[in-house]
């Protein structure tokens, strides 16, 4: 991180920018030798920009505290993959300098929200760019759901949990589960069940419009994980209902690394 600090926050502080970051960031500013008085250690309500360096979790992180309020995010990939935090590090400087000259793209993110329902009450309410994950706990019992979609009944599921995901999550959890890659333009969620008691139970696309609900009839030990990140028990007779939150992340990204450029370098498509 140091090296990419010094490699692109001259950018900033030349423009007179109010710089904010974590308490992580601190050490890796002084060993890029930038001025410490330049650097407030704490994350502000509102901001122009958030750049993000890290992985896709940091980008997550980061969509959690600033995202979905409409601040656009540029993320620049020190991490493994990096679906979302596209730019590589070794080109930072461009990236930036690219975002002064007005030459990246706002890509704009559906996301969804999920809301656990308990005796009737609202319990808890998540914003989600990536996913919703229903997973049974550390004993290795099988999960019992009914699936709810669009108000009708879908489907009884025997599985060890079930997925609902973004397209921007399609790439994530859902894609190891068998889910299909869906293109970020669409407004669309994957549920794919993770190893069902069923050869015929496949992963399913649905329109973003169709609220997906999944009641919990059979479910000791049973868990919500929102964005892999967020955590929240849950209990038989509970139910769980995702939903368009009417909102999006906004990602800043490249026009000249296209979606499925981006697929063929991470996916290693077409390699010989």
């Amino acid at each position: 991180m140091p090296g990419v600090l010094a490699k692109i926050m001259p950018e900033f502080i030349g423009r007179g920018w109010t710089i904010y970051g974590d308490a992580s960031t601190a050490s890796a500013w002084v060993e890029a030798e930038l001025p410490q008085e330049k650097l407030n250690t704490s994350v502000p309500d509102t901001a122009t920009l958030c750049l993000i360096l890290g992985g896709d979790g940091t980008m997550l992180r980061a969509a959690r505290q600033l995202g979905f309020s409409g601040i656009p995010l540029l993320g620049i990939n020190l991490g493994f993959l990096g679906f979302l935090t596209a730019h590589q590090a070794d080109i930072a400087h461009i990236s930036i300098q690219k975002y002064f000259a007005n030459q990246l793209i706002r890509d704009e993110r559906c996301t969804l929200r999920a809301t656990v329902i308990r005796d009737s009450i609202e319990l808890k309410s998540y914003d989600v760019l990536n996913d919703v994950v229903i997973t049974k706990g550390v004993i290795s019992r099988v999960l019992n759901l009914d699936l709810i979609i669009d108000g009708g009944f879908a489907a009884h599921i025997r599985a060890d949990g079930l997925i609902v995901a973004t397209p921007t999550g399609s790439t994530a959890y859902a894609l190891s589960a068998g889910g299909p890659i869906l293109h970020p333009t669409l407004k669309a969620w994957t549920i794919a069940p993770i190893c069902p008691h069923s050869l015929n139970m496949r992963p399913t696309v649905v329109p973003s419009s169709m609220g997906v609900t999944v009641l919990m009839s059979d479910a000791e030990e049973a868990n919500l994980t929102l964005d892999g990140q967020v955590s929240q028990p849950i209990q038989p007779g509970d139910s769980i209902q995702v939903y368009d939150s009417g909102g999006c992340v906004t990602l800043l990204q490249d026009p000249e690394t296209p979606f499925f450029t981006m697929l063929r370098q991470k996916m290693h498509w077409n390699r010989e």
